[in-house]
């Protein structure tokens, strides 16, 4: 090997290991992007969403005003390193509003189907098109994507928005989480895509109020839209659609469809679980022919659409496609005001069956005013609660109903406040340890454990060996002590947004928290109702305190628990050369030049990432000098790196180059 060739070597593999060093380095330095007024953003089109990384967090507080400003997330984090968006709620605990009405697009973004959303996930040309992966979006009010309403496309041109436009429209992605927002006002609410080719996978859409979502006279637009393998809804509360507006509450197309502890009201269906139409590889997902419906509330008001609760099977008159399989629908509580008839189920086709168990199905007209089935399927029925007088179908009966003779019958099924609509069961309830054992195949994944807390939280069900008929428990013997299971709490950061939730077992639901000594980091508060500590911390620092739980015993039971949280200081921004071009050099002229750089923790150390300095000159590791004598004339191109103090040291590099005239 000649001395050329072993220098060569040498420079690759020490270039190969700076672009390894750099990359790691990149990714453990997660940027934050705050927006909002007096933050260094003051409008979301600012933050470099084509470029976002692993880890990114962006932060947008709430302000009085609506930011009017939509686009796309097409990035990918990680599962350990999410890319999140997450608004910062005012001082009321206003979610910062997203209003897709007159809004404008960042101009570097290029990507297709604008018109379709205000929140786009998925499908572009910059950031360059991938399947985003690993995306949290939170605590957003998302808003008005709909006709007549227009907006700013990225080119600069004012465009429409489409009938079945939706707040967040999620073409394409996996691991997407989506809680704690405000959905309405457009199209679709939420809305997920697939297709044969590629089918939106694993997605979780939790504690969020989607409402007021439709289009007048249209039964194709809906609050909920959706079609992934694999898709969990849990702690919403679906409220109605706009008035005139005929679609569904919650429509899917999904394979893997979890529907737990949801408040679901109105709509033309509050359910219409359908056939996976646009998406073969949904299809063929093993778990298509099962569908999990357990502890929602399910509220069908007075001439509210289509008189059917829930609908299981297809819709596009395709039936080969169409689910097939068994709907697994339990201890759910359904109350109907409706004057007219209610029908429980409509199962599309001899093919489809539902284990319909422990639920409550409670008609406020006469029992005979709601039958089980519209006609077709296989019902099997078990321990439910029914008004005497019920019907199989007011039609013609063309499947089949197996029934077990466990039904519990009563005017009422005794809840704690029908007409304030707190469906808990009151002493005496004839459904409280009336339910029956559920199916294997819902263990452990779809266990009953959790119920639902108006609005948009949940608790822990009760647990005392029997389960009560409905989505809701009622302990019928002495409860179990009071304690609180939270045995630490996660770390913070100031001026980055903190959640957390204390948790207590036992007792009797629901439970007052407080703080009995001690202080919560400045800027974190807690719900006395939930258990939540939230908020942005201000200070850092160790904060102990004493948490304490109240249940709802006359008199109360209470525990307490010593805590604390450790707030840590803001992360300090990366260094930033700031010197982007050297001036020219002559030979055997002495040369001296710094390069300059801001930002992060000093002192700096300097270094050549690559290239070479010409001839005579030297690098300072230690200031950033360029000196010496240059020797030959000719232009030399290098990479500069500074890194800083930090004790995991963070990096820039800048591209330079000197040109050494005779």
């Amino acid at each position: 090997m000649t001395k050329s060739h072993a220098l060569l070597l040498v420079a690759f593999f020490a270039l190969s290991f700076a672009i390894l060093a750099s990359g790691s380095t990149a990714t453990a330095q997660a940027g934050l992007y705050e927006v909002g007024p007096d933050k260094p953003y003051t409008t979301i089109s600012a933050v470099p969403w084509e470029s976002l990384q692993p880890g990114d967090t962006v932060l947008i507080y709430y302000r009085a005003t609506p930011y009017k400003e939509k686009w796309v997330i097409c990035r990918q984090g990680t599962p350990s390193a999410p890319i999140t968006v997450r608004g910062v709620a005012g001082p009321n605990g206003e979610l910062p509003v997203i209003d897709g009405n007159g809004a404008t697009t960042r101009s570097a973004l290029n990507y297709w189907n604008q018109e379709r959303s205000v929140i786009k996930i998925g499908g572009a040309n910059n950031p360059p098109d991938t399947v985003p992966q690993n995306i949290v979006l939170e605590n957003l009010d998302i808003r008005s994507a709909r006709p007549p309403y227009s907006f700013t496309a990225a080119n600069g041109t004012t465009q429409n928005y489409t009938t079945n436009a939706s707040s967040i429209y999620v073409e394409k992605g996996e691991n997407i989480v989506v809680r704690n927002c405000r959905i309405h006002d457009s199209g679709n609410g939420f809305f997920v895509a697939s297709s044969d080719a590629l089918a939106s996978r694993n997605i979780l859409v939790e504690g969020n109020h989607i409402y007021d979502n439709g289009i007048e006279g249209s039964i194709f637009e809906h609050n909920n839209y959706t079609a992934a393998a694999g898709i969990t809804f849990q702690y919403n509360h679906f409220g109605p659609l706009r008035a005139g507006c005929p679609g569904n509450n919650l429509k899917d197309r999904s394979a893997g469809l979890v529907v737990r502890y949801n408040w679901i009201e109105a709509g033309n269906r509050q359910l219409d679980l359908v056939d996976g139409e646009d998406s073969s590889s949904i299809r063929n997902d093993p778990r298509y022919r099962e569908t999990f419906v357990y502890g929602n509330v399910l509220i069908e008001p007075d001439a509210a659409g289509n008189r059917q609760i829930a609908h299981y099977g297809g819709d596009s008159g395709a039936t080969a496609n169409y689910r097939k399989g068994t709907l697994y629908f339990y201890n759910n509580s359904i109350i109907s005001t409706r004057t007219d008839r209610t029908t429980l189920l409509r199962l599309s086709t001899n093919e489809e069956t539902c284990d319909f168990r422990n639920n409550i199905a409670y008609v406020t007209a006469a029992g005979s005013t709601l039958s089980l089935v519209d006609g077709a399927g296989v019902l099997n029925l078990s321990h439910n609660s029914f008004k005497p007088g019920y019907v199989a179908t007011f039609g013609t009966l063309t499947g089949t109903i197996n029934d077990d003779g466990t039904s519990v019958l009563g005017s009422s099924p005794g809840f704690v406040d029908e007409g304030g609509q707190d469906y808990n069961l009151a002493a005496g309830s004839n459904c409280i340890n009336a339910g029956t054992f559920l199916p294997p195949n819902v263990f452990p994944s779809n266990d009953v454990t959790r119920q639902y807390v108006k609005h948009q939280q949940s608790e822990g069900r009760l647990n005392d060996g029997i389960l009560d008929i409905g989505a809701y428990e009622r302990q019928s013997s002495s409860p179990a002590p009071l304690m609180i299971t939270t045995s630490s709490l996660p770390q913070g950061t100031v001026q980055a947004g903190y959640s957390a939730t204390l948790a207590a077992t036992g007792g009797v639901t629901p439970y007052s928290w407080s703080i009995s000594a001690g202080s919560l980091p400045n800027g974190l508060s807690l719900n006395a109702s939930t258990g939540g500590i939230s908020g942005t911390p201000s200070v850092a620092g160790n904060f102990a305190f004493t948490a304490q739980v109240s249940d709802s015993q006359n008199p109360a039971a209470t525990n307490s628990k010593p805590l604390s949280i450790t707030v840590n200081p803001a992360p300090v921004a990366p260094p930033n050369i700031i010197t982007t071009s050297l001036p020219d050099g002559k030979r055997n002229v002495a040369y001296s030049q710094t390069v300059q750089a801001t930002g992060g923790v000093t002192p700096y150390t300097w270094s050549l990432a690559s290239g070479a300095l010409p001839a005579g000159l030297t690098l300072n590791g230690s200031t950033g000098v360029i000196s010496g004598t240059p020797t030959r004339k000719g232009n030399s191109s290098f990479v500069i790196r500074v890194r800083d103090s930090q004790a995991v040291p963070a990096q820039d590099t800048q591209a330079l180059s000197i040109r050494v005239n005779r």
